[in-house]
């Protein structure tokens, strides 16, 4: 039964043609699918957009336990990884850049937690003052996500980030990460010494008082903008960190396929050049 209307957070013929290619084709044998995978994508965008559960998605979308197990299909066979590396490529060439990022930024973000998230992956952040979940993300110099790692918000910078620098190291050409001060100490020892990884601390300006733009920091943290723009993101409601993982990749691909069909960044964004990097180096 076709849909009867649209909804902002459904993928436009533009966005729909850098992923349509990407998904795994049907299955052969059984059943044909009774529902086309552009409307199941549109599903799963929809509830990463508005924040509703699945139970809840409108009547003219499947029905939300086949729209559940495609999100659990596709993510068990790496499809959203695939998507995400193949429009980040894109949108690199897009931007006049190798394909392939040579630097990377890492951040974290604490996030609150709903009643939903078990107290074994849960935890208290003393220094944000949040009971919930830390979202750890690198990504390349134009803000795009390379490597996400979702944990329990008590897990320090430190720790955390030997997880996500590992996944950065095993899938991803990046040898040079720019941190903030919440990463200095003996992680940069480690990274150097297990992974071959300079980790460069970039520290706040002498006297600083309130906030100011750091340009080398700000494409990581305009990303977790950007992806908590997404309803479902603003708070943590997954009984899984996976499941969380898989969210923030939906939310970036739904970011990304914006960006390409649109034909270049917004015109605010802040477009790194070869001399930020070699500032970044000093």
């Amino acid at each position: 039964m076709p849909r009867k209307r649209r909804y902002p957070s459904d993928l436009t013929n533009a966005q729909w043609r850098h992923i349509a290619v990407l998904l795994p084709p049907p299955r052969s044998g059984g059943r044909p699918e009774k529902h086309s995978r552009r409307t199941i994508v549109d599903a799963i965008l929809y509830v990463v957009r508005t924040g509703c559960s699945w139970r809840q998605l409108p009547a003219d979308f499947p029905p939300w336990q086949t729209v559940y197990w495609y999100f659990v299909r596709w993510e068990q066979e790496e499809v959203t990884q695939r998507i995400l590396d193949h429009l980040r490529e894109q949108l690199r060439l897009q931007q006049g850049r190798n394909p392939r990022p040579s630097a990377g930024i890492i951040d974290s973000q604490s996030v609150k937690a709903a009643d939903t998230v078990g107290r074994h992956s849960r935890g208290y952040d003393a220094g944000k003052k949040i009971n919930g979940r830390k979202r750890f993300i690198v990504t390349d110099t134009l803000g795009l996500i390379l490597v996400v790692m979702v944990c329990a918000a008590s897990v320090q910078d430190r720790d955390g980030a030997k997880t996500t620098l590992l996944s950065l190291y095993l899938t991803t050409p990046v040898r040079y990460v720019l941190a903030d001060a919440g990463f200095a100490g003996r992680l940069v020892d480690w990274a150097t010494r297990i992974l071959t990884t300079t980790l460069h601390i970039i520290r706040k300006p002498a006297g600083q008082k309130g906030f100011v733009l750091i340009p080398r920091r700000w494409p990581v943290e305009r990303t977790f903008a950007w992806l908590t723009a997404h309803r479902r993101l603003a708070r943590d409601y997954e009984r899984d960190p996976a499941t969380s993982e898989a969210m923030i990749r939906w939310a970036a691909i739904n970011t990304m396929t914006r960006r390409l069909a649109r034909g270049g960044p917004a015109r605010r964004q802040h477009v790194w050049t070869l001399d930020d990097l070699a500032d970044a180096v000093r």
